[in-house]
């Protein structure tokens, strides 16, 4: 064979060496750019778009029309706020659990109790009971400062951290008995309980604002009424609003209050 044409035949040869090498590399690095650039945008889109359905079937189309809290339900990540194994169920209508034997409330339920509370921008809340945090993030849409207490430490700390990874800086969150409030925080415009004592909480009505609201499940299991309390020239109002199901509240040793 001329010498020419080895010399031609070991410098294609090289050039597809370069070439194998720089493809495999393409390879290599292909699923993590894809990841990055084109699968997440594909997943936002799909929970933004379940999101705006959850809206426009599970709540508006059962009467709740407040802007503001159509607002929050459609900006809160749901999906965020619930485990990896039940994600795909996060915009159901449906509580789903979150660990230690508590859940999170179904949409409806969160966008019902966030409207009968009438907040705005300028105002104070306490939550207790923050468990996944997702109440707490549409609160912290609708008010200007969020104060939320966790008796379960585990739950408490991850809510914090998925609050923070999202930027909710107006939500305080707190471990602590939900029972006493926060009063170093007090008074509140608004207080929403998402635990079902069996009763009212006197330190929560003591913590209330002047026309201050607050909302909570009230009763044993099997036989809960959500209600909504007004502090009016200092004095309770109450109105039943729907039966409802929630877990209990309990103490730092389990015991229902």
């Amino acid at each position: 064979m001329p010498k020419s044409i080895k010399d031609k035949l070991k410098t294609r040869e090289k050039q597809n060496r370069v070439m194998l090498t720089v493809l495999l590399a393409a390879i290599v690095l292909w699923p993590a750019n894809l990841s990055a650039t084109d699968r997440a945008p594909t997943d936002n889109r799909r929970w933004e778009s379940q999101r705006k359905q959850m809206v426009a079937f599970q709540i508006r189309a059962r009467g709740i029309r407040h802007p503001d809290v159509l607002g929050a339900m459609n900006a809160v990540p749901r999906h965020r706020f619930v485990p990896y194994r039940v994600r795909q169920m996060a915009y159901q209508d449906t509580p789903l659990p979150i660990g230690d034997g508590q859940t999170i409330s179904q949409p409806y339920i969160v966008a019902l109790m966030s409207a009968v509370l009438e907040l705005d921008r300028s105002q104070k809340v306490l939550e207790i009971g923050t468990g996944s945090g997702y109440q707490a993030a549409v609160l912290g849409e609708l008010a200007g400062q969020v104060y939320s207490m966790e008796i379960i430490p585990a739950l408490g700390q991850t809510a914090k951290k998925v609050l923070q990874d999202l930027g909710y800086d107006n939500v305080h969150v707190r471990i602590g008995d939900g029972y006493q409030g926060w009063p170093e925080k007090a008074p509140f415009d608004a207080v929403i309980v998402t635990c079902a004592p069996t009763h009212v909480p006197q330190p929560l009505q003591d913590q209330l604002a002047e026309g201050g609201r607050l909302v909570i499940p009230v009763g044993p299991a099997g036989d809960q009424e959500l209600v909504l309390l007004k502090k009016i020239h200092g004095k309770i109002q109450q109105q039943k609003i729907i039966p409802v199901r929630f877990v209990p509240m309990v103490d730092k040793k389990g015991r229902t209050y």
